[in-house]
This record gives C-alpha cells, sequence and structure tokens, in this order.
C-alpha cells in the first residue's frame, strides 16, 4: 500500500495505491468548525469499492486536520479474498494515522 500526500494551496490531496493503481473514487472531506464535525462526499466508478477506503480516509483526515481534504483511492487485487479485502483496509487505516500523526 502507497501514500502520497501534498497540499494544493491549504487543502489536502491524498493518493492511496497499490502496485495496480488506477482511480476508483474520489472522497472530499470538509471539516465544519461550527458544528466540529466533518462530513463527505464521494464519486465510485462502476464495479469499484474504492470508496470503503477513501470515505473513512477523508473523514479522518478532515477531522483531524480540521481542513479540507480529497482522497483519491484506487487498489486493485486480481481475485481478491474477504481477509485480502480486510487486510487492506487496516493497512489504509494504518498508513493514514501514520499521516495524521505528521500532520498534527
Amino acid at each position: 500500500m502507497q501514500l502520497l500526500a501534498y497540499y494544493m494551496g491549504k487543502e489536502l490531496v491524498v493518493c492511496l495505491f497499490n502496485g495496480n493503481a488506477h482511480l476508483g473514487a474520489i472522497a472530499v472531506g470538509e471539516y465544519d468548525p461550527a458544528s466540529g464535525r466533518a462530513s463527505t462526499s464521494v464519486i465510485t466508478r462502476t464495479g469499484h469499492k474504492d470508496d470503503a477506503v477513501a470515505v473513512e480516509a477523508a473523514h479522518t483526515i478532515a477531522k483531524a486536520t480540521r481542513n479540507a481534504v480529497c482522497v483519491m483511492a484506487g487498489i486493485h487485487i486480481d481475485n481478491v479474498t474477504p481477509h485480502e479485502i480486510q487486510q487492506v483496509v487496516e493497512n489504509c487505516r494504518e498508513i493514514i494515522a501514520n499521516l495524521v500523526n505528521v500532520l498534527q
């Protein structure tokens, strides 16, 4: 699993991908200072399931940084098993947590 992150102005752009990178889903996280809550919007390409990690990552990063973030996810594994899916999700959570620690 790989992560690239960079600022576009004061907002953050994050890419989550593996060796078979593609554009599977894009999630935008927004922080509302009035309520202290983060919300997300997502666009997912037909047949892709990358929205699960993109939405979670965008929400986590927006809430932690109190800033807008765009997360692009493209993770592909041929003939993926349920166990492998869970491992991908856990790996994404770990690298996002590491990113949040660096940003704070």
